[in-house]
């Protein structure tokens, strides 16, 4: 049998909050979406729709800061195995980036449906 460490919920949480300013640190482009998202909540906070309209919008931020936290841990995974050209290196950071792409898409139209659905029907 593995000796595995205790389950532990606030351990497991003090790493995935180490892990999220770990990459608040590096990452500019989470940087960006981090501060576009806090805009946008501030902006809908100000903003006259409904609640349940706002909290959808809010909410869709999510999408995006999830695909880019699992994109830095795919890139990170990679670089710790080769930093040297490998296309199956260059695939699995290609399929990270596109998460994220598909993410920004997605929250995108969130967002047209639900200002649509909100305003014009």
């Amino acid at each position: 049998m593995i000796n595995k460490p205790k389950y532990s919920i606030w351990k497991n949480a003090n790493y995935a909050i180490e892990g999220f300013f770990e990459v608040l640190k590096n990452e500019t482009s989470f940087k960006i979406e981090i501060a576009i998202t806090i805009v946008v909540w501030i902006g809908l906070f100000f903003a006259s729709m409904p609640f349940i309209a706002k909290s959808v919008l809010a909410l869709s931020m999510f999408i995006v800061i999830i695909a880019e936290l699992g994109n830095s841990a795919i890139e990170r995974t990679v670089d710790l195995v080769t930093k040297e050209h490998h296309t199956l290196a260059k695939h699995a950071k290609d399929a990270g980036s596109a998460m994220v792409l598909f993410a920004v898409i997605l929250t995108i139209l969130i967002w047209v449906i639900t200002i649509y659905s909100t305003y014009f029907s």
